[in-house]
């Protein structure tokens, strides 16, 4: 049986709660009248990952987060998994598709979103281009991925978990050092884990000029999310029929109890009723298509549910302690993972895996289907997507900004 979720003052949490991360979420709820926090919750910076905070006249930089726009986009295609020949598929999608930190794109594209980018109404994002367009269709490193599925008919589905790059970073830290008084082009303001949260006024001339410039950091990331999963389509000779796309590191004017509110969900995903949803396990485990339902616990829980099944090990914990030098990666200590047993179990079930490391193994995060069990009664299973294929960044690429 599922365990019933806790009620606080203000505050709506599902399953065992990380008392750090609900101190975060407390903390960013003082200027809140409603908050919540998903079974998948960890501590993140500022405003815990699967925290949901609910403000009447803010918006908050630092609870968006620095990947703005992060989110699933999963396509069933018309294709059986058995039919394709799966090592070739992955060889080609890693050759094809961009992963790492700053990774260019192998074959630069255009989309309308660079237009957007170069006449941006936030005027300084307008410098931003070169670097949107480079890495525009390019994946990034951390948690994210490029993956093939079988679901419970045999069917092939692909599905991607990134955001918005460096493009998105760069608006995030830029409107962190405005509000510290700082410039755009400034780095942000070095900050502990457990600062306040940093809140804009929905009025305020600098409020309404980050709203403007995380819509179309969103925008562009929808348009990485769907240019990668077109050039996976191309790779496979197949035509998507059903698409599920979310995000989770937003900020959005909805209604709740009554009342407009600026809902900041930090990996945390909009499930309204009939709402459907990705949400990825690990590597190995299987990942879901959800959708959400009407309930009293879904209206509490601000309409909001995982985004995927949340760190049980922190990256150093299970990789170890390991220094960069003249472009080179030195261990200084082992972690809790073995990264070989990890990829020979993975090859054994059948798993092709480009990519990867110790600290995006299996063990490092929660069992999906007993967070998804925390949820009962807000969202209800779709589809069972069971991987086949995982490209990721390679644990060789240094990346200063992992989830």
């Amino acid at each position: 049986m599922a365990n019933q979720p806790m009620s606080f003052t203000n505050i709506k949490t599902f399953g065992p709660v990380d008392e750090k991360a609900l101190a975060q979420l407390e903390r960013c709820a003082e200027q809140a009248p409603h908050a919540v926090l998903c079974a998948d919750h960890h501590v993140g910076y500022s405003q815990p990952i699967g925290g949901a905070v609910a403000y009447e006249q803010y918006v908050s930089p630092s609870g968006v987060g620095y990947d703005i726009g992060c989110g699933n986009k999963a396509v069933k295609t018309n294709l059986l998994a058995s039919h394709i020949d799966l090592a070739k598929v992955m060889d080609e999608i890693v050759r094809q598709i961009g992963f790492g930190v700053g990774r260019p794109n192998p074959e630069p594209v255009d989309h309308p979103v660079l237009d957007q980018i170069a006449k941006a109404e936030f005027r300084p994002q307008r410098k931003l281009i070169q670097l949107a367009a480079s890495q525009l269709g390019t994946v990034g490193s951390g948690n994210h991925y490029v993956d093939l599925f079988r679901d419970e008919d045999g069917v092939l589905w692909v599905g991607v978990h990134f955001g918005s790059r460096g493009f998105g970073h760069k608006t995030a830290s830029g409107f962190l050092s405005l509000a510290a008084g700082g410039a755009f082009d400034e780095p942000a303001p070095p900050s502990e884990m457990d600062a306040p949260p940093t809140l804009l006024h929905v009025r305020s001339r600098l409020g309404e000029e980050y709203i403007e410039a995380m819509m179309l950091a969103g925008d562009y990331a929808y348009a990485g999310r769907d240019l990668v999963v077109a050039k996976v389509l191309e790779i496979l000779g197949a035509r998507a029929v059903e698409e599920v796309h979310n995000h989770h590191n937003f900020a959005w004017e909805e209604e709740h109890f009554g009342t407009k509110l600026w809902v900041v969900r930090k990996g945390c995903t909009p499930a309204y009723p009939g709402q459907r949803g990705f949400v990825g396990a690990d590597m190995g485990g299987e990942s879901v298509i959800l959708e959400g339902v009407d309930s009293d616990d879904a209206a509490q829980a601000l309409y909001s549910t995982v985004h995927g099944a949340g760190r049980v090990m922190s990256r150093t914990e299970a990789a170890g302690k390991s220094r960069w030098r003249k472009g080179k990666k030195e261990s200084i200590s082992k972690g809790r993972v073995d990264w070989d047993d990890v990829r020979a179990r993975l090859r054994e079930r059948g798993l092709e895996l480009r990519g990867g490391g110790a600290d995006e193994a299996p063990e490092v995060y929660k069992r999906l289907d007993e967070v998804l069990e925390h949820h009962a009664g807000t969202i209800r299973i779709v589809h069972r997507l069971t991987p086949i294929g995982v490209a990721m960044a390679g644990d060789d690429v240094y990346d200063p900004y992992k989830d």
